[in-house]
C-alpha cells in the first residue's frame, strides 16, 4: 500500500503500549473523513491491502494492529485484552492522529476480533463514531449465551483457546502452518486458501509461529469469556449501548447465516432510535479478503459524506 505511511502511537494509559499503524495521506487529507479498519484473529492490519488502497479518494483511512497482533506491542495478562481497554488504543490513535473529539468523529469498519473491540468502541467512545459496519460477528454476550452444537463445532477455537496456558498456545506453536492452513483454508464457504495474498498469508503464519503473538492471542480468547462478558451485562444493565448507526455484514456460508438472527442480536444491544441494517454477502469469514469489492462499496455507501 505505497499511498500509506506507518506510524507507532504509544497510549498514555497504563500500562503504556505501542500500537502500529498505517494511514493514508495527500495534500487533501485534512479535508477527508477518517476512517478506522480493525482486523481481527489470526490476522493483522494486512487483511485490508485490497480494500483500503481505494478508499483513499475519499477517505483518510487508518489501519493498526490490534494490541497482541502483529507489530504492536503484547503486554501480559488477560485483563489487558479486554475489548474496554482494546477500545481504548483505538481511542488514543484517533486522539494522537488528530481526531480527538466529538468534533471530528470517525467512521470504523472492523473484522472478527477488531469489531468486538469497534463494538466497546461505540459503547465507551460513542460522541466520536460516526458510524460502524461490523463484519460476520454478533455480540460476543449473545453468542456464548445461544451456543449450541452447531456453534460450538464450528466454532471450536472459542472454547480452544479459553483454556488456561499453556495448552492452547503449545497446541498452536507445535506447528504453526499447518494450523494455519487447516484452520483458516477450512472454513466453510471460504474458498480455502487461494483467497490470501502469498505474503499476507505468510505474515498470518509467522503470528501464528511467535510465542508471545500467540499468547496474545490466546489471551484475547479468554479475556472474551470473562471480563469481557462481565462488561458487556454491565453495559446492557445500566443501558450503555451503540449509539451511532450500524451496518452488519455477515458471510452467507458461515456460522452467524446458521446459527443467529445478527441484525436483531445487534438491535438488542442499540438505542432505540438507532439505525440498525445489515445482510449476508457471498462469502465465507473472511470477508474483507474473499469480497473485497463488496467491502468497498458498502463503505462507500453506508458512510457516504
Amino acid at each position: 500500500m505505497d499511498a500509506f505511511e506507518s506510524f507507532t502511537i504509544t497510549t498514555q494509559t497504563e500500562p503504556r503500549v505501542d500500537i502500529f499503524g498505517l494511514k493514508s495521506g495527500d495534500a487533501s487529507s485534512s479535508q477527508k473523513p477518517p476512517l478506522l479498519l480493525l482486523h481481527g484473529f489470526p490476522q493483522t492490519h494486512h487483511i485490508w491491502h485490497r480494500v483500503a488502497p481505494q478508499l483513499t479518494e475519499a477517505y483518510t483511512v487508518i489501519l493498526i494492529d490490534l494490541r497482541g497482533y502483529g507489530q504492536s506491542s503484547k503486554p501480559d495478562g488477560v485483563a489487558s485484552y479486554a475489548k474496554s481497554a482494546m477500545a481504548r488504543d483505538c481511542a488514543a490513535v484517533m486522539t494522537q492522529l488528530g481526531y480527538h473529539d466529538d468534533e471530528t468523529p470517525f467512521f470504523v469498519c472492523a473484522h472478527d476480533r477488531g469489531a468486538r473491540v469497534a463494538h466497546k468502541l461505540c459503547v465507551d467512545y460513542h460522541t466520536r463514531v460516526r458510524a460502524a459496519i461490523l463484519l460476520d460477528i454478533c455480540p460476543t454476550l449473545a453468542m456464548y449465551e445461544a451456543t449450541s452444537f452447531e456453534f460450538a463445532r464450528a466454532y471450536f477455537h472459542w472454547f480452544l483457546l479459553i483454556q488456561p496456558a499453556p495448552l492452547p498456545e503449545t497446541m498452536l506453536l507445535a506447528n504453526p502452518r499447518k494450523v494455519a492452513e487447516a484452520f483458516m483454508g477450512g472454513r466453510p464457504g471460504g474458498a480455502g486458501l487461494r483467497i490470501f495474498a502469498p505474503e499476507c498469508w505468510e505474515r498470518y503464519v509467522a503470528g501464528l509461529g511467535d510465542e508471545a503473538t500467540v499468547h496474545a492471542m490466546c489471551d484475547d480468547y479468554r479475556a472474551a469469556a470473562t471480563v469481557d462478558l462481565d462488561e458487556a451485562r454491565a453495559d446492557i444493565k445500566e443501558g450503555r449501548l451503540i449509539k451511532c448507526p450500524l451496518k452488519v455484514l455477515w458471510g452467507q456460508h458461515g456460522v452467524i447465516e446458521k446459527c443467529f438472527d445478527a441484525v436483531k442480536e445487534w438491535k438488542q444491544v442499540s438505542s432505540k432510535d438507532v439505525a440498525v441494517e445489515g445482510h449476508s454477502v457471498d462469502s465465507g469469514h473472511y470477508i474483507p479478503e474473499q469480497v473485497p469489492d463488496v467491502v468497498v462499496s458498502e463503505i462507500k455507501q453506508f458512510f457516504a459524506v
